[in-house]
């Protein structure tokens, strides 16, 4: 009888204990390089216990992974870190004792990582995510500057430009009436415009070099909206604004910066501080947009409002694209209060007039290549929108969730109509809003 306890004991012990230490494992690993920082993401569906720290000479990042299963997808990670990252060498991943898995990523210079865990959301689990940021981060204005600098290559101008975009000379930049179809007559200037000249002849143009900050929604762990054939907005918005970029940069006396250049997550604040610190006179981001008919279609262009959402859409729109925090992933231990007080400057009401009139001239530009999903500019507290300095919309140039709109996003020609649009929108807004007083790029300094 007492045997028969001890071993009804004992197999009950047998069935507890692979439960209490059962090894975590991890369902997916990804690695999002970029060259303002690399991130590490594994994902689980339990919490990974971790401990990081660093060696020098040669420089590595060292994290010890506590009760994880040692399987192929841990494995994987190794494959995934090419040459071509900015940060990490290498990755080498072993069983360094009993219950603890050992990374060593090799680095390629001195870094500043952070380690940290994000709870469950949308179709992730728990994530622990290391994010490897280089000690001495790029300097953006700089980078600007040395591309000011350097001269354009003739066919700087993307292949399909051609088609539907304004010659590059002078007069045609600035000189409202050069912007009309043909088929219209042209505009009487009126006092309030600047006379059609070249820009050399006008001082405000002759002083700097105007930029425009150009913001692909989304990006990395945050993939944006998904269409029904599969279509990505993070894919879609990245292929429009680089065609924004290599339109406004083979424009005269126009530079463009792209806030993402690659398949990487931004924080909604960190693209608003990038904005400023290239000292940008327009901020545009793109997107596309989607919701739960398929029927729903059109563009719209979106400005910032401190006093509400202008429409139930507008303000759903808002929280939906001010949540990419959460499925990005942001560490939420690191405070800056330079960030902080961008966000909570409330003393922005001429940036918002300013943007409105720039989100006029973009939407009626979009109106010709595509309906309009309303027939005017919408406002709400899109975070990515709060400059408090820089005029800023938000473009969601189509529906994505609409099977014939997601179509026409995927198609080169029509993101480059889209991308003209937005381009001739600016256009217009600086012939009527001549940028005289933020003397940010003298060319002296050139």
């Amino acid at each position: 009888m007492l045997r028969a306890v001890v071993t009804l004991l004992t197999f009950t012990t047998l069935l507890w204990l692979p439960q209490v230490f059962a090894a975590v494992a991890v369902s997916a690993a990804r690695v999002w390089p970029a060259q303002d920082y690399t991130r590490l993401t594994l994902e689980s569906r339990q919490v990974i216990r971790h401990n990081m720290f660093t060696v020098s000479d040669p420089e590595r990042l060292v994290i010890d992974l506590e009760d994880v299963e040692l399987d192929n997808t841990l494995n994987g990670l190794t494959k995934l870190v090419g040459d071509d990252d900015p940060y990490i060498k290498s990755v080498r991943i072993g069983q360094f004792k009993p219950g603890v898995v050992r990374l060593v990523l090799d680095l390629k210079s001195e870094v500043e990582p952070q380690l940290f865990v994000l709870k469950p959301v949308g179709e992730y689990g728990f994530r622990l995510v290391l994010d490897v940021y280089p000690a001495e981060p790029p300097d953006p204005l700089m980078a600007l500057l040395e591309k000011i600098q350097a001269p354009l290559p003739e066919a700087a101008s993307a292949p399909a430009a051609t088609a539907t975009a304004e010659p590059p000379d002078s007069i045609a930049l600035f000189a409202e009436e050069k912007l009309e179809p043909v088929a219209k007559p042209t505009t009487g200037k009126t006092d309030a415009q600047p006379p059609a000249a070249p820009a050399g002849n006008i001082p405000e143009l002759r002083a700097r070099t105007l930029i425009v900050a150009i913001d692909a929604g989304h990006g990395g762990e945050d993939p944006g909206a998904r269409g029904r054939r599969g279509s990505r907005e993070k894919n879609v918005t990245l292929a429009i604004a680089r065609k924004v970029r290599a339109l406004i940069d083979d424009t005269p006396n126009m530079r463009g910066v792209l806030i993402r250049d690659g398949d990487y997550f931004i924080p909604l604040v960190g693209r608003v501080a990038k904005a400023r610190k290239v000292n940008a006179d327009l901020f545009v981001s793109i997107h596309a947009d989607a919701f739960i008919k398929k029927t729903a279609r059109g563009s719209s262009v979106f400005a910032l409002s401190e006093h509400g959402a202008t429409s139930a859409a507008a303000r759903w729109l808002a929280k939906k694209e001010n949540e990419a925090d959460l499925i990005g992933g942001v560490n939420i231990a690191v405070k800056d209060p330079y960030l902080a007080r961008t966000l909570l400057d409330l003393s922005q009401t001429a940036t918002i007039n300013d943007s409105m009139k720039l989100a006029k001239h973009v939407l009626n530009e979009l109106g010709d290549i595509n309906d309009l999903h309303r027939g005017q500019v919408e406002q709400a507290g899109f975070a990515v929108l709060k400059s408090p300095d820089i005029p800023s919309i938000l473009v969601e140039t189509a529906f994505i969730s609409n099977p014939s709109e997601e179509r026409r996003l995927n198609d080169e020609g029509y993101q480059m109509k889209i991308a003209n649009a937005v381009l001739n929108g600016i256009k217009r807004y600086f012939a009527q809003n001549p940028p005289l007083s933020k003397p940010k790029f003298a060319q002296a300094e050139f």
